[in-house]
């Protein structure tokens, strides 16, 4: 759900900055350990791919995302004084909270996924497989209106069921890369004022 936010932010940012000053601004991105956020969502996407292939993944994936969370977390936070940063702590600490309270792993509502998922993928749900990181939501499910019960679909292009969290997260991700995008770029520091000569 995060790309939706970065893909957004990307298209206004660069509507708003030019190509040539947005990226500029981009590659003047300044965030403490940020090489460390993309090693997270590909940890993610691995983890996606191999719990089908090899057991231990399968059965210790709930722990494998709290980890990852908790690294995210942190991360965030000590960077929460850049505008958007902030934001995204909170949406991920809300997601991070109702994983934690289910086993690590995420609820989603099955009349969401009806409205939205794959019916080859809503069986694997009813029938307990372990989809990447979602379980079905049942009497049983802590803290279910945090989970994935909102579904998006037709027109919107990606059909999927996201959290309040996944909601806040984008909201983050967007002020972010509108505020980065936003920046003049730095002056060259061996470069003179006109009036200088």
């Amino acid at each position: 759900m995060v790309y939706d936010g970065i893909l957004l932010g990307l298209i206004v940012g660069f509507i708003r900055a030019g190509w040539k000053n947005g990226l500029l601004a981009l590659s003047q991105i300044n965030i403490r350990f940020g090489w460390v956020f993309p090693l997270l969502l590909l940890g993610q996407f691995g983890l996606y791919l191999l719990q089908d292939k090899f057991s231990f993944f399968a059965q210790f994936n709930g722990y494998i995302y709290i980890v990852i969370y908790v690294t995210g977390l942190s991360l965030l936070w000590l960077n929460r004084h850049q505008k958007g940063l902030g934001i995204i702590f909170a949406g991920v600490l809300l997601n991070f909270v109702v994983m934690l309270a289910n086993g690590g792993r995420m609820p989603v509502s099955l009349e969401a996924a009806q409205a939205v998922l794959d019916p080859i993928y809503i069986d694997m749900l009813m029938s307990g497989d372990a989809v990447t990181k979602h379980f079905l939501m049942d009497e049983s499910t802590r803290l279910s209106f945090l989970g994935d019960i909102i579904p998006l679909g037709p027109p919107y292009p990606r059909s999927q069921a996201i959290s309040i969290g996944d909601v806040v997260i984008n909201v983050g991700v967007f002020l972010f890369i509108l505020q980065l995008l936003g920046k003049k770029s730095k002056p060259n520091s061996n470069s003179l004022p006109e009036n200088a000569l």
